[in-house]
């Protein structure tokens, strides 16, 4: 019995000991935590992507809290977040605008002429480094989903070779920008639904040569709506900001030879080049 009783013993009395001990580190070591921070982390998406530029949700919610982060640094919360938080913190909301990801080219396997069949790894980067990439067009998307594997919201699709984003899904955690070799994903509003979906600096007929949606820079769209439109190095850009004509936004569109700016989505506009072609 003594055989049993003396280790039960010991252990029991190591028990408490230890016990004791934890409770007196939790008193010297303990570290006051905000209540603020706490509030704040607890409204925050808990994503993590680190769009807002610090690390994770716990960082942004201690900068926030802190005074040295605005309301609006999530990307990913919008509108609603914006305004809890403006509720927690005691201060105005303001105008939010969302903004998600486009990527500013629709040459797909049927658009887009290819340089060489490219049977290398899946891998944008690894792609472009091989003279430029596959396509034709030194500017287009090389489709081999890179930006679609860095998404962690499923806001990506690959459509016959090439990206296309589901806005309603898009985070605008830049995830995507920034690991796109061709630079071609950009923020654009949310409510936008005329783009330039090209950013071939190339000349008019280079570009007929490897796309047939293509921009050749042939100035229509800044006839039409001279406010919105610019000439930049043989490409169109428009100017995405408030109070743009909507009307006119779309007869620069239709006045567009090659369809390289238009509304809608890309499966649409795709069906309808191919139709003409």
């Amino acid at each position: 019995m003594n055989e049993i009783m003396v280790p039960v013993l010991l252990l029991s009395i190591l028990g408490i000991l230890f016990a004791l001990i934890l409770a007196f580190a939790s008193k010297v070591f303990f570290v006051k935590v905000d209540e603020k921070v706490i509030q704040v982390r607890n409204e925050l998406p808990g994503a993590n992507c680190g769009a807002c530029g610090f690390p994770g949700c716990d960082g942004l919610a201690k900068a926030i809290a802190e005074g040295s982060a605005g309301i609006n640094s999530c990307p990913v919360g919008g509108a609603d977040l914006v305004g809890r938080l403006a509720k927690l913190m005691g201060t105005e909301a303001g105008e939010v605008q969302r903004m998600v990801a486009c990527v500013m080219c629709q040459g797909d396997k049927d658009l887009a002429k290819e340089k060489y069949i490219y049977t290398g790894i899946r891998d944008c980067r690894v792609n472009n480094s091989m003279q430029g990439g596959s396509k034709t067009c030194a500017y287009g998307c090389l489709g081999c989903g890179t930006c679609q594997d860095v998404c962690a919201f499923d806001a990506i699709e690959m459509i016959n070779g090439l990206a296309v984003v589901n806005k309603e899904n898009c985070t605008a955690c830049n995830k995507c920008i920034e690991i796109c070799p061709k630079n071609l994903i950009d923020l654009v509003p949310y409510e936008q639904t005329v783009m330039v979906k090209c950013k071939s600096f190339a000349a008019g007929n280079v570009v007929k040569n490897a796309c047939k949606v293509g921009c050749i820079g042939c100035k229509m769209c800044a006839r039409v709506y001279p406010e919105a439109f610019v000439i930049e190095n043989n490409l169109a850009v428009l100017n995405y900001k408030h109070g743009l004509d909507e009307d006119l936004l779309l007869q620069a569109a239709d006045k567009c030879p090659t369809n390289a700016i238009h509304p809608g989505l890309l499966k649409k506009m795709a069906e309808k080049v191919n139709e003409v072609a």
